[in-house]
């Protein structure tokens, strides 16, 4: 299963996720964005609206490790 992530390493917080982001899923914490699993649609429309590159889809393991 695939899910979206944000690399906290990388992202600048300029807020253009957020500002995307129909579900409001995304955050800003100490400057950085996060992201609410629980309400994102994996829609990834926030993908290209970071300037940095920060979120991409990450495929998710299986509770078994695979």
């Amino acid at each position: 299963m695939l899910r979206i992530v944000i690399d906290p390493n990388t992202c600048c917080g300029s807020g253009e996720c957020i500002k995307i982001c129909p579900e409001n899923a995304i955050s800003l914490v100490d400057g950085k964005a996060v992201l609410d699993h629980k309400k994102c649609d994996l829609d990834g429309i926030c993908i290209p609206a970071c300037p940095k590159g920060a979120i991409e889809y990450e495929e998710e393991l299986g509770g078994c490790g695979f």
